[in-house]
């Protein structure tokens, strides 16, 4: 059995990240669909309380990267928060730095696998687990193609014009 406090530790440090990519994928998002997408993403291990949810949100609008916006339905208010073109401009910076992470974390994570399993600790992976890792592994590799395509291209446009820089 986990115990709540790490898995709930494991979350609470990219949950800023979590809240801006939800907003930014939706186009705007309030609190109970924020709640519910990070339920999702952390595949209901753990789910913020509504008071850290909207202490994060104040912060990320006191900080510029979100907007709230009111709308009634009836008597009913509902706040929604969309990106501003600061929070736009973080998420870009998180993406790349989380793509250029992606690579190294799998090399570390096998490594891991491979130490746990000469320790004693590993078990052997069902033929549906070795299909579902196989199918990750593509689509990250699929990613990180077109990537480094984005790149090349970017490269021999700079250079085509001279700017290298």
């Amino acid at each position: 059995m986990q115990d709540s406090n790490v898995v709930r530790n494991l979350y609470t440090v990219p949950m800023k990240n979590m809240i801006l990519l939800i907003i930014g994928l939706k186009g705007e998002a309030h609190g109970y669909e924020i709640l519910k997408e990070i339920e999702k993403m952390t595949f209901g291990n753990w789910k913020p309380s509504h008071g850290n949810l909207y202490t994060m949100l104040n912060k990320l609008a006191e900080e510029g990267l979100i907007e709230p916006r009111e709308e009634y339905r009836g008597k009913r208010r509902i706040v929604k928060y969309a990106l501003t073109e600061n929070g736009w401009l973080y998420l870009r910076e998180a993406n790349e730095l989380a793509l250029k992470s992606l690579y190294l974390a799998v090399q570390y994570h096998e490594r891991l696998r491979e130490k746990l399993r000469e320790l004693g600790y590993g078990k052997e992976i069902a033929a549906t687990a070795i299909d579902s890792y196989i199918e990750l592994l593509d689509g990250i590799i699929d990613i990180l193609e077109e990537k480094k395509r984005e790149l090349k291209e970017l490269k021999r446009e700079k250079e085509l014009r001279g700017t290298g820089s």
